[in-house]
């Protein structure tokens, strides 16, 4: 009877020391990536404080070709989880640039039209919009935001997707005097008033359903102006 050929593939240990390399170059990539990511945190990190506070966002700003007020750099704190207003921490800086795969000023820049991308899609739409009013929640405890800032966080956020609904639900909240502030639940209410509502005959609007206050005084609101 012919015998069953003994070669065989490559051993056990071959394959697994095979594997072993890979991983091996696969952490010494990822361990240089962070020291990367680290080194480009500390060139804009106040040394006392070891935070990126509003002074080095204005030059990451500057260098990306930003301006500091534009809606990206509140996406990138959304990305982040930045916790305060103005203030990146180490941490915070690690998880938003390992999951933007950015270490060079260059690649953040590159990175910030697909966080865009990202940030637009109605499954996270949602939780960016809700971010951005506790990300403005700048005092210990703070639960609401003035009428002011409410009005320019509204624009910033909601503008590019309902701009004639956020005309004019700025131009009523800066002309009424019932509310000097805006909490999170009227803020919610804005963004599905402008998702459900037709704009701007109002006539799916139903004052009986469970809308803030605020939207059912701005609805009347409207209506008086079309007479």
């Amino acid at each position: 009877m012919p015998r069953t050929s003994s070669k065989k593939g490559p051993t056990n240990s071959a394959a697994s020391s095979t594997v072993d390399l890979f991983r091996a170059a696969s952490g010494k990539a990822a361990s240089k990536e962070l020291e990367r990511i680290d080194q480009l945190f500390h060139s804009y990190a106040n040394i006392s404080s070891g935070m990126i506070d509003p002074e080095g966002i204005e030059t990451l700003c500057s260098d990306l070709e930003v301006d500091h007020t534009d809606v990206r750099i509140l996406m990138l704190a959304w990305k982040m989880r930045a916790e305060k207003q103005g203030y990146f921490t180490l941490d915070e800086w690690r998880r938003g640039l390992k999951a933007l795969r950015a270490d060079t000023i260059l690649k953040l820049k590159k990175a910030l039209p697909e966080l865009e991308k990202e940030v637009r899609r109605t499954s996270n739409f949602v939780d960016f919009y809700s971010y951005a009013f506790r990300y403005c929640l700048t005092e210990e405890k703070q639960k609401s935001i003035d009428i002011e800032s409410i009005s320019v966080l509204l624009d910033l956020v909601l503008g590019p997707h309902f701009q004639p609904q956020v005309d004019a639900l700025v131009q009523y909240l800066k002309t009424q005097i019932d509310y000097k502030v805006i909490n999170m639940d009227q803020w919610m209410g804005f963004y599905r008033f402008c998702n459900e509502i037709s704009f701007p005959d109002l006539s799916n609007y139903d004052s009986d359903l469970a809308w803030p206050l605020v939207l059912d005084n701005f609805v009347d609101w409207m209506r008086d102006k079309q007479g």
